[in-house]
């Protein structure tokens, strides 16, 4: 099972974001003239700054990211955003102070690129005078790449990269194989190397799925730069190429940002304008049928596999049974009459947007399964804990595919996988709010298996 990562907080690129767009509007506040500020340029420039920065990438900074990287995108964004900023005060104010405009665009990115050089070179000096914030890895296979990578990691211990091992291939290659697996197992390897040059292709797919069901990092050292068909993200550290057998729309922080402020607007809404009162109503139905919590809590697995309270309104009488003993027919003597219905309706998983607002669930996402079943599915179906690889979901688009309710065999959970793996690689917030509309007209509609 995978664990915590030697990744830096969650919070600094947010920060980052936020602390840009005080120093734009702060300093357009305080030098550009009276005229020339407002609400709504205020409103604009904000506005400007994010698009700009989502379509250059201005906030995609790696641990392997090269300076001069980093400078070129300052640029690319500085120029764009005084565009932008003569484009509106030439369209609005009679005089917009073009020296003016050209001092607070020149302070701004001063400021911005202070702090933005500092944050990278603070990290980089804190992975290597205190050790934290370091990747354990390991690198397999033969040959100049292996060599070169080897050194990069060793000699820069600032991009926080632990090599803990290097598996070359001698004698039995199999053999070797398994080792690393169960090396990488035991040893809590975050991420693993391998050289393609020296793997054959079903070698290639072993790996990808011993990554994929044990949620390890997998890149690949590829014979040269060219991209294979696969929709594979080519990345550069120092001057060796990796290459990404998976890329994941939500590990961008650009979008977990977009995502999470959906998540907590559409969760408020729901909370206030429907759970407020509809608890109150239900907890007085619930309580006179039957003895019990208005709620039930059940542990599910969740982002990166680990446990959470997982919160709905109580369908059953009480029972010894209900963690792990899944409802698999219509008449299960378990559910009570008002359960019948709210299971029908899906009305008992609204108390799940409290996880949501929490940050343990998302809107939409791979819908978690009970913990008895998560485990026994982790060993027996391939690509299981591909699901874990971000926030499970209220909803999800196997569910609006027809594959929701109770798992009563195995081509529901591979059929389940199938359309998680699919909606993990091709995320975006409009497929979120088509997944969305598509769940309430289900609901409103009736489905077979819901109960």
């Amino acid at each position: 099972m995978r664990n915590k990562t030697g990744r830096f907080s969650g919070y600094i690129r947010p920060f980052t974001y936020v602390l840009d767009l005080i120093i734009i509007n702060v300093l357009a506040y305080l030098v550009l003239p009276e005229n020339l500020f407002s609400l709504y340029f205020v409103f604009f420039i904000s506005l400007s700054w994010v698009i700009i920065a989502i379509n250059i990438g201005f906030y995609e900074v790696y641990r392997f990211t090269k300076v001069v990287s980093i400078l070129n995108k300052i640029i690319k964004q500085f120029t764009l955003y005084t565009i932008l900023c003569y484009a509106f005060l030439g369209f609005y104010v009679s005089n917009p102070y073009p020296e003016k405009v050209i001092e607070y665009t020149a302070i701004s990115i001063l400021l911005v690129s202070a702090f933005k050089i500092f944050i990278y070179y603070f990290l980089r000096r804190y992975r290597v005078l205190f050790g934290g914030n370091f990747r354990r890895v390991v690198v397999v296979g033969n040959g100049k790449s292996v060599d070169q990578l080897v050194e990069f990691f060793t000699e820069n211990l600032d991009y926080g990269y632990l090599l803990v091992k290097t598996f070359h291939f001698e004698g039995d290659k199999r053999a070797k194989i398994e080792e690393c697996f169960s090396f990488v197992t035991e040893h809590h390897i975050d991420e693993i190397y391998c050289s393609l040059n020296d793997l054959t292709n079903n070698q290639i797919n072993g790996f990808i799925d011993f990554a994929d069901n044990n949620l390890k990092i997998l890149k690949f050292l590829p014979d040269n730069n060219e991209v294979f068909s696969r929709n594979l993200k080519l990345d550069y550290y120092g001057y060796i190429p990796i290459i990404s057998p998976r890329n994941i729309p939500l590990d961008d922080s650009i979008n977990k940002i977009i995502k999470r402020a959906f998540d907590i607007v559409f969760s408020i809404m729901i909370i206030v304008g429907v759970l407020s009162w509809l608890s109150v109503i239900l907890a007085i139905l619930i309580k006179l049928e039957s003895k019990g919590p208005v709620f039930f809590k059940q542990k599910r697995n969740g982002l990166n596999y680990q446990l959470f309270g997982c919160y709905k309104f109580r369908s059953m009488n009480l029972n010894e049974v209900s963690d792990h003993v899944q409802v698999e027919q219509r008449d299960d003597p378990r559910i009570t009459r008002i359960g019948k219905f709210i299971r029908k309706t899906s009305i008992d998983e609204l108390p799940q947007f409290f996880n949501v607002l929490l940050g343990d669930m998302s809107v939409v996402g791979p819908r978690p399964i009970m913990r008895s079943h998560t485990e026994m599915y982790a060993q027996k179906i391939d690509k299981f804990m591909v699901r874990h690889l971000i926030k499970p979901g209220i909803t999800g688009l196997a569910q609006t595919s027809g594959f929701r309710g109770s798992i009563l065999n195995d081509k529901d959970i591979i059929n389940r996988v199938r359309y998680d793996i699919f909606y993990i690689e091709n995320w975006s917030i409009l497929l979120d709010i088509k997944i969305i509309f598509m769940t309430l007209y289900n609901a409103i509609k009736g489905e077979e298996k819901a109960y």
